[in-house]
């Protein structure tokens, strides 16, 4: 049958309505999805400052080098992660190759450089000047820079002590010690050396032997033995080898570990030792880099800082022994009883510093002269 007009417009309507309403209907949006989390950028780790330290004798010195090492090996443990340190060791004090090893140092990103010899210095200032943004530090000199300071202990301080317990423990009041170079530093260890011994026996004399280097074993030796043959019985040096203390041990007197404690080398001869202590130093020095603090000039620490100690005492050392150096200790660090307190004269019998004088540092840097009591000549 067929569908009339009016039943398929009635039919269109019904879909066209249908599909309207369909048309009508807003269906709900999915919610959106959330951003994938971004990992924050690590924050980019600060590189390591470099250190770096040239040494005039080996590490193994048991001696100067040895403890200018431990120093470094504090700042290490002090800074972990945030230092890199390198040593050079070996290098002698002329100028080609003192200035060869810094400038490479230099260039090669360390931003502070310490030399730990007197003979660096024209070498190191001149490097210094080339690169302006590296700090430089030169232990035992006199001349600063901008970007180049100066460094040193009271080692007079040891020696001093030293020559207490020499004046005590001598039998012949005859003291040796075994001289590196005559520059003020050394004599100044001399001079202090014999106005401690003969604070308590007024008739000790000392003798010197002079090698004119800081190591060389060989001739330490020579040295040492030399002055054993004069009638010494208690040795001191100024050199950064252990061969002074190994002699005094085979041939039976006394001596003293010199910056580092060499009991290890002559147990029997070994009185004490005149030990430094770098570490606190180099510690501050490396902060001061950091923090951007670093200033030149010159620092010379002793045993009020703890830079310098008398120590390692033999167990057979006489306990009044002990307790007098330890009363010298303390006049020295309070002021009550200064080493360089007049009056002095010098071997010749005259006088280089008044009655009731205290010499001043400017004084003590320009020393070269023997005190009364030690014997011969300083070397022209």
């Amino acid at each position: 049958m067929g569908i009339s007009r009016r039943a398929s417009i009635a039919m269109l309507a019904t879909l066209a309505a249908a599909t309207l309403i369909g048309c009508g209907k807003k269906e709900e949006a999915a919610p959106a999805a959330a951003p994938a989390a971004t990992a924050a950028p690590a924050p980019a780790k600060a590189e390591p400052l470099k250190v770096a330290f040239v040494y005039i004798g080996p590490v193994g010195d048991a001696g100067w080098t040895f403890a200018h090492d431990k120093g470094r090996k504090a700042v290490e443990a002090k800074f972990g992660d945030k230092v890199k340190t390198t040593f050079v060791e070996n290098i002698p004090e002329s100028a080609a190759d003192a200035e060869r090893v810094m400038r490479q140092l230099a260039t090669d990103g360390n931003k502070l450089i310490f030399g730990t010899t007197f003979g660096y210095m024209e070498a190191m200032l001149k490097v210094a000047k080339e690169f302006p943004d590296v700090k430089f530090e030169h232990a035992t000199g006199f001349k600063t820079a901008d970007n180049m300071a100066q460094y040193d202990v009271r080692t007079y301080e040891g020696a001093y002590l030293a020559g207490v317990v020499a004046g005590k423990m001598s039998k012949s009041g005859k003291l040796g010690v075994v001289g590196s170079v005559p520059i003020p530093e050394v004599l100044r260890n001399i001079d202090a050396f014999t106005m401690g011994a003969r604070s308590v026996n007024a008739k000790a004399t000392t003798r010197v032997v002079w090698v004119n280097k800081w190591f060389d074993p060989g001739k330490e030796r020579e040295a040492a033995t030399t002055l054993i043959g004069q009638g010494v019985d208690v040795l001191m040096q100024n050199t950064d080898s252990a061969a002074v203390v190994q002699t005094a041990q085979e041939k039976g007197v006394y001596a003293f570990g010199w910056d580092s404690d060499m009991t290890t080398f002559g147990p029997k001869a070994h009185l004490a030792a005149s030990m430094i202590d770098w570490g606190g130093y180099y510690n501050q020095r490396v902060q001061a880099v950091m923090d951007g603090t670093w200033k030149t000039g010159f620092s010379w620490i002793g045993l009020k800082e703890g830079g310098i100690d008398l120590a390692a005492f033999s167990p057979d050392l006489p306990a009044d022994v002990k307790a007098l150096v330890e009363e010298r200790k303390k006049g020295i660090v309070d002021g009550s009883a200064p080493i360089w307190k007049g009056p002095i004269k010098d071997n010749s019998g005259k006088e280089v510093i008044a009655k009731d004088a205290v010499a001043d540092d400017e004084f003590l840097h320009k020393v070269q002269f023997y005190v009364e009591g030690v014997v011969g000549k300083v070397p022209g």
